[in-house]
Order: C-alpha cells, then sequence, then structure tokens
C-alpha cells in the first residue's frame, strides 16, 4: 500500500493486487459493502494519518478506479460536499468515530508501465508490437518513460503475456491518464508502440 498526498484535502492510495489478497478481498468486492472492505478502508486511513498526517474528519469522497494487472488507485478527498452517497464506516477502537463517503467506483481498461531507460522501452516495444490492436501512448512524467496500453479484445494468454513482457522490462505504475494529461508531456498521443518500433528499430 502506498500513500501520497495529492494537496491539503486530497490523497492517493494504490493498492496492489496482494495488499487486497493478504486481506481475503477479491477485486469484485470493491464494489460491495462487506465488513472486510470497511476494514480495508479503516487501516488505510490509520495509514494516512500517521505517514502524512491526513485527518479523515468529515464527509469524505473516495474514488476507486481499477487498473488491469496493477491493482486499485483510491482518490480520497476531504470536503463539504453533497453526499449522494452514504456509508458510515465504523473505527475499531472508537466506534462514535463514523467516516461518511461518497464512493464512486470506476474500471479502467488502460495499462500503465513505467521505464527509467528508454532502450528498455524499445525492447518492450518491439516485442509486444505484434500482440496489440491498440498501439497505445507515450509520456514522460518525474524523469520516467509511462506507456499505457488500451489492449481490448485480446485473449487472457496474450494479456499475461503481454503484462509478463512490460513487467521485465518496466514497472506498473499507478499514474492515471489525466494526471499524465495535466503534469506530464505526451511524446507520442497515438500508436505509440508502431511508432517507435518503425523510428528506432
Amino acid at each position: 500500500m502506498k500513500i501520497e498526498r495529492l494537496s491539503p484535502d486530497k490523497i492517493r492510495i494504490f493498492l496492489t493486487f496482494d495488499d487486497l489478497t493478504e486481506r481475503g478481498i477479491q477485486k469484485d468486492d470493491m464494489w460491495r459493502e462487506i465488513p472486510k472492505v470497511h476494514d480495508l478502508f479503516s487501516d488505510m486511513m490509520d495509514q494516512a494519518y500517521s505517514e502524512l498526517g491526513f485527518e479523515p474528519s468529515g464527509p469524505l469522497a473516495v474514488e476507486v478506479f481499477a487498473l488491469p494487472a496493477q491493482g486499485m488507485v483510491v482518490i480520497v478527498t476531504r470536503g463539504n460536499m453533497d453526499l449522494s452517497l452514504q456509508a458510515d464506516i465504523l473505527d475499531d477502537h472508537e466506534a462514535e468515530e463514523v467516516y461518511e463517503m461518497e464512493v464512486t467506483l470506476e474500471q479502467s481498461d488502460i495499462i500503465s508501465y513505467a521505464f527509467r531507460d528508454f532502450e528498455d522501452l524499445l525492447r518492450a516495444a518491439k516485442v509486444i508490437k505484434p500482440m496489440l490492436t491498440d498501439g497505445g501512448a507515450l509520456y514522460t512524467y518525474k524523469n520516467k518513460w509511462i506507456l499505457q496500453l488500451e489492449p481490448t479484445e485480446l485473449p487472457e494468454a496474450k494479456f499475461q503475456t503481454l503484462i509478463a513482457v512490460l513487467s521485465e522490462y518496466g514497472d506498473a505504475t499507478n499514474v492515471t491518464k489525466a494526471v499524465l494529461e495535466e503534469y506530464g508531456k505526451a511524446v507520442i498521443a497515438e500508436q505509440a508502440v508502431p511508432e517507435l518500433c518503425r523510428h528506432f528499430a
């Protein structure tokens, strides 16, 4: 579990599938109202407080983004918003402490991998090019090359091979397309893998 502060009232939490498995939670459970998910949220808020001093008081907007192969991104915003969907989560130690949450759940098909070295990116691109129907987009962000792909309609076996190749050369990252577009720089906006192979073959 990795936690970072985005602003005084907003944090981002990255959960790997291992984090969920350790707690006996399946990916689909995040869409359900069950005690294990409540406990996970309480753990996240405890860690956010101890690491960042983030006080989960008042109403919270919680956005959960499921990312294939990488895990889940949870964005928690503290503030006074109109709550259309509320869930009360009780802290195990202090029953009077209640979180009011507005929960938004989204599933993304985008795969994001970060490469420190351009040569590693090129090696990966050459291997995965035959597997792809969508060539993806390439960004630079925090001194890394970020490749984002939407490999729709890939058979499961090919999808797993794709992830294995990307993991060999790069690291899965939880950075979203919106963050890349706002804070990063688009290098090749579309068909990035074929373009890389064409220019650097």
